[in-house]
């Protein structure tokens, strides 16, 4: 593949910018689709592979595992040796998984295809905001980081309406054949609009740094996502969060002296960095949780087909596009600190609504939430990504991106496994009067989840199972809005936390950083 020669220089930004920037958002899209796409698919997926609940979880852990675990490492190795290098080595790993995952005909080659796009998705995901950043100029790089974050909002709400789509007129494995095409021209686009990047100063690999970067991640993410299922006080999640945290420990502290690091730590002491990190962190925390439960309210308690309940979530992405593109106006008016705080308020807001429905609520009141909870989404997801871009030298464009892909991945981890374990106690709790009088295989099923109890139902007789479905409704919802209290004071605290340590507006050191126009290499 060619290299572009010198395509922008410190005077004359790269004039196909606007065009590599549709190049990037298509990338970052294959992305957030194809991770949320396979939520609605999961029941196909059971029964036609015969998968357990072990082998489900892992069908979809098994591709955030891998994608968290080498971000940063990706960003590295993105900066070093070429950052287009990185895109289109991603997209094609990416699109080798999608293919292998359609052709699947087992659980276990099903993981190990999700695991492979994960890999992939690690070479992308950074990839598309650290391009981003080196080809547009500091004025115009918030509306670009804008759409960037639109774009991720949209895949995320647009992947279950496709899933539905699909599960409805075609087989599960074309939840994975429809990237195909998308990697196809994403990489066309790349060869053809996408300038090469790369930090100029082409540092060595830090190896020990990356290896203690993915011990640590890898390790982190796993026990997150076991801990609901082993128990977070269980002996074996202890011990791994132990371990993660003296991997991390020890990365910090390589970091530190090592000559040439992967990353400078000391960048955390930015408040501006740290402050932006938290905030996104929370905010996919709040964003992954409750999608966690609303899917499955809308299509267990509420009635709604797969397809259904993926048109009915789209006001959030219809609020996250507006918001989005007015954050950067707004910006400029007020500040970065209360535009974040602003929208972290608003998500904490849309999600104490959360805590008022029923089993029978009017869809009018549900969207309006979910509008409210995209739009503070979008208020405080572009500011604060460009906050922390804007934090790093331009050179180190990969690494800040990636790191921005860490908080948003362990937010949203954290969040399904924390709001997920709440949601689960809450609702065995309120189920463990209604299930008397069942066989014990039956009452165990019951109280597992609101799904499980309706197919319970299903071999009961009218009475006793109309007693029981609303029985679960009821408890589902009642957990329900334990659960969004608690993801609407997590959110509330990281506006309180964006109010006190983010700074209004970037300082000096910051726009000279952002400014600094970066070589491209020839």
């Amino acid at each position: 593949m060619p290299r572009s020669r010198n395509p922008h220089s410190a005077t004359t930004p790269y004039p196909r910018r606007w065009k590599a920037l549709g190049v990037l958002a298509l990338s970052l899209f294959v992305v957030t689709v194809g991770n949320t796409i396979l939520n609605v698919g999961l029941p196909t997926i059971r029964n036609e592979l015969g998968a357990s609940a072990s082998q489900l979880q892992w069908i979809v852990d098994g591709y955030l595992l891998v994608f968290a675990g080498l971000l940063l490492t990706a960003g590295s190795l993105g900066d070093r040796f070429g950052r287009r290098r990185a895109l289109v080595t991603g997209l094609l790993v990416f699109g080798a998984g999608s293919l292998a995952a359609t052709l699947s005909d087992s659980s276990a080659t099903l993981i190990a295809s999700r695991a492979l796009m994960g890999l992939g998705a690690a070479g992308i995901m950074p990839t598309t905001l650290s391009i981003l950043t080196n080809i547009f100029p500091a004025h115009e790089r918030p509306k670009a980081i804008a759409i960037w974050a639109a774009v991720s909002g949209v895949g995320i709400a647009v992947g279950p309406i496709t899933g539905g789509y699909l599960l409805e007129h075609f087989s599960w494995h074309s939840l994975f054949l429809v990237n195909l095409p998308i990697v196809a021209v994403a990489l066309v686009g790349a060869a053809v609009l996408v300038p090469e990047s790369r930090d100029p100063a082409a540092p060595k690999l830090d190896l020990p740094g990356a290896g203690l970067s993915i011990a640590a991640l890898t390790t982190i993410v796993w026990a997150v996502i076991e801990a609901p299922e082993r128990g977070w006080g269980s002996s074996v999640i202890l011990a791994a969060f132990a371990l993660g945290l003296s991997a991390l420990a020890a990365f910090i502290a390589w970091e530190r002296h090592t000559p040439q690091p992967m990353i400078d730590v000391t960048v955390f002491r930015n408040l501006r960095f740290s402050a932006a990190s938290l905030s996104i962190t929370f905010v996919f925390f709040a964003l992954m949780g409750v999608l966690f439960f609303i899917t499955t309210y809308m299509q267990a308690v509420l009635g709604y087909s797969a397809l259904g309940t993926g048109l009915r979530v789209l006001p959030v992405a219809f609020g996250m596009v507006m918001a989005s593109r007015a954050s950067v106006k707004l910006v400029g008016k007020v500040g970065t600190k209360v535009i974040v705080a602003g929208g972290l308020a608003t998500v904490a807001l849309a999600l104490s609504l959360y805590t008022q429905l029923d089993v029978d609520t009017a869809y009018g009141y549900f969207a309006t939430a979910m509008f409210l909870m995209g739009a503070g989404m979008g208020l405080a997801m572009a500011p604060a990504t460009e906050a922390i871009m804007g934090a790093l030298p331009k050179a180190k464009a990969g690494v800040g991106s990636a790191m921005n892909d860490v908080v948003r991945e362990v937010g949203g981890t954290l969040g399904v496994a924390v709001l997920g374990s709440v949601l689960n106690s809450r609702f065995a709790s309120g189920m463990s009067g209604s299930v008397d009088g069942l066989a014990p295989e039956q009452a165990h099923l019951a109280g597992d989840s609101v799904g499980a109890a309706h197919e319970v139902a299903s071999h009961l007789d009218v009475s006793t199972a109309q007693s029981l479905i609303s029985a679960a409704d009821q408890a589902f919802v009642d957990a329900m809005a334990t659960t969004a209290g608690l993801a609407a004071a997590v959110a509330l605290v990281g506006a309180l936390i964006a109010v006190a340590f983010l700074p209004a507006r970037a300082g000096a050191k910051d726009l000279t950083r952002t400014a600094m126009p970066e070589p491209v290499a020839a």
